[in-house]
């Protein structure tokens, strides 16, 4: 599979021409990623039906978050006694009604009251534990939940959407969300009870200062709706501002991207377009910051000068015949003082749910995207091929999105015999790599069925049959790793001997071999380190090492040098042999061996023959090869 995601590269007319994750995207948001984010907008999920799969991600913890809710009960429960045992202090111990302090008494509620924070403090740290194991969890889930979606989805969905705004949603979206995942359940119920219970507690001490107390909360609660919503939105912009930020670093600090840069002098308007976006990002994220200062600076006031109200009330109680003791002021001013940060608590979390509902809203965007490339509900496997016969019936292919006018393949019919070499030629953007796409599935056909060995590729599993494929591309592609991890990406369980077969019968053995560290050397971003003959071979011997039925060469040799090509095609030689091959060739003499060559012009196969039969017929084909050698054929003087 990874070497046919490597026949993804942008190349020619015949692939679809939204923007990819190279470099020519300017940092603009590509059309099918802004369409996404007016769909997202459109249809944004209710709050509730938000909330809902959130806690869904939730369920394979319930132990845990049973655990952690009685945890939470018990510390929330055991943080109102001490206030309790406060009043006792002081209207028992201290100042009994008669005589002096009673120091039994007093020593026994204050061994209490220490007995109690010593509980507390241990369930709290173990209730912390457990709340950071659900927590991260849950986020890795939903990590490899959304890296698992990615990559089932069809190349059409990678052709239009940026690299960096897909790594983003992976990094930044997920990785914002983390506080959320990791605190709330524990914040959510521990200051829920404590808030409860400390209402309880001051109901029961005094209803009148009660009252007093929370009087302004309907107002507070308000304004915290109003702030949670602003904060959302600018949560969404912080977002697609880092999604940005991700998709020019991604873009402009690759290999390529700093090539290209540096070929150019473009690195002062690389650099200023980040700096642009940064400062972008710095004031989102300042606004986000502040939004909401003002409101818990008002709560902070309002809960800080209530203890001084309770005094005047109290004493105009008192004055009004109201049983009132200083004990039950302490008391209900210490309760009172408890039941202020949880309650700030529980706003700051009411604020970071609304905000964090804004990044939710983005992964489940994602997540909600429907490949188009499925198998069927009565899919089956594709039997090993030992024939690898390839048929194209009366097949019409148009790029979905409209990305072009007119159909790329236009009513192609033709048939690849088990073990021919099959070469399609033609003029750039005639439909001959959009071949290529179809047989392995990268996408479906419009109208018609590609069929491998008498099955139509939609009928069976895809996995079956990309199992019978191999693919060497023009653009390969070779991962930061050593060359015997790169060639093991087809066989991970290849042996050394398996290796070292393989990258003989690609020319590549001895070459490999001249470096110091043999296949332990590290190919570098891309392969970069080795000249793009050696990264040909490389692949090819990949392609040997999976041993597919069926090869698929694109255009494998059309950017090397003459030296080069000599070599590579001694390799692709050795690979076809005895194999079905599908060559989509821009050099024609790379394919004058060809069992049949499939000229392709306008979406149709205007001509088919040996190399020998078209240049007798002087069309289409005998104009290319005079054209590209700089000769004229017998059949054409």
């Amino acid at each position: 599979m990874g070497d046919i995601a490597a026949a993804g590269g942008m190349r020619g007319g015949s692939r679809p021409a939204g923007g990819g994750a190279g470099g020519g995207g300017g940092g603009r948001v590509s059309s099918g990623d802004a369409a996404a984010q007016r769909a997202a907008n459109a249809d944004a999920p209710h709050i509730p039906h938000l909330f809902r799969r959130i806690s869904e991600l939730f369920t394979p913890y319930r132990g845990e978050l049973i655990v952690t809710g009685i945890l939470v009960l018990v510390t929330a429960g055991l943080t109102v006694i001490p206030p309790l045992l406060t009043e006792q202090a002081f209207d028992v111990g201290l100042f009994p009604a008669e005589g002096g302090p009673n120091l039994p008494v007093l020593l026994e509620l204050v061994g209490l009251m220490v007995l109690i924070w010593i509980v507390g403090a241990a369930l709290g740290v173990w209730q912390t534990f457990l709340t950071a194991k659900v927590g991260n969890h849950v986020m890795g889930d939903l990590r490899v939940r959304l890296f698992t979606h990615l990559q089932r989805m069809e190349l059409a969905f990678f052709t239009r959407t940026k690299t960096g705004v897909i790594q983003s949603r992976l990094q930044n979206d997920v990785g914002g969300v983390a506080n959320v995942l990791t605190n709330t359940v524990a914040s959510v119920l521990g200051n829920t009870v404590t808030v409860i219970a400390a209402l309880v507690a001051m109901l029961l001490l005094s209803w009148q200062l009660t009252l007093v107390a929370v009087i302004l909360m309907p107002l507070l609660v308000w304004v915290q709706r109003r702030v949670g919503q602003v904060r959302a939105r600018i949560a969404g912009q912080t977002q697609e501002s880092l999604s940005e930020m991700t998709a020019i670093t991604q873009e402009t600090l690759s290999v390529s991207g700093i090539l290209l840069a540096k070929s150019f002098n473009r690195q002062s308007a690389e650099i200023g377009r980040y700096a642009d976006e940064n400062r972008n990002q710095i004031g989102l994220a300042i606004r986000q910051q502040m939004t909401g200062q003002w409101f818990f600076a008002m709560v902070q006031i309002i809960l800080s000068i209530v203890p001084a109200i309770v005094y005047v009330v109290s004493a105009y109680l008192i004055v009004g015949g109201v049983d009132i003791t200083a004990g039950t002021i302490v008391a209900f001013t210490t309760v009172q003082a408890r039941l202020m940060w949880p309650l700030l608590g529980l706003m700051r979390v009411g604020l970071d749910l609304q905000t964090s509902g804004a990044l939710f809203a983005r992964i489940f965007e994602y997540l909600d995207l429907r490949p188009a490339i499925v198998d069927k509900p009565d899919a089956r496997a594709l039997p090993p091929a030992d024939a690898g016969r390839v048929e194209l019936r009366d097949v019409t292919f148009v790029y979905p999105d409209g990305e072009r006018e007119h159909p790329t393949l236009d009513r192609v019919s033709l048939t690849i015999e088990p073990g021919q070499f099959a070469a399609f030629v033609g003029p750039s953007g005639a439909g001959k790599t959009t071949v290529s796409y179809l047989v392995p599935r990268l996408y479906d056909v419009t109208e018609g069925a590609v069929l491998v060995d008498g099955e139509d590729v939609r009928d069976v599993t895809h996995e079956s049959l990309i199992a019978q494929l191999g693919v060497v591309s023009q653009e390969t592609y070779l991962f930061h790793a050593t060359i015997g991890e790169n060639l093991r990406y087809a066989r991970p369980d290849a042996t050394d001997a398996e290796l070292i077969d393989a990258a003989t019968r690609a020319n590549i053995h001895e070459r490999i071999m001249s470096f110091p560290d043999g296949y332990d050397t590290v190919v570098g971003e891309r392969g970069y380190r080795l000249s793009g003959g050696e990264k040909q071979r490389i692949a090819i011997a990949r392609v040997l090492l999976k041993d597919p039925a069926i090869l698929i060469l694109d255009e494998a040799t059309s950017a090397l040098d003459s030296i080069s090509e000599r070599v590579v095609q001694d390799a692709l030689d050795n690979a076809s042999h005895g194999r079905t091959t599908i060559a989509i060739a821009h050099r024609l003499s790379t394919i004058v061996g060809a069992d049949v060559i499939f000229v392709v012009d306008g979406g149709r196969i205007v001509e088919s023959g040996t190399h020998g039969e078209l240049l007798e017929r002087g069309g289409a084909y005998a104009a290319l090869y005079a054209q590209q050698l700089d000769v004229v054929s017998p059949a054409v003087r």
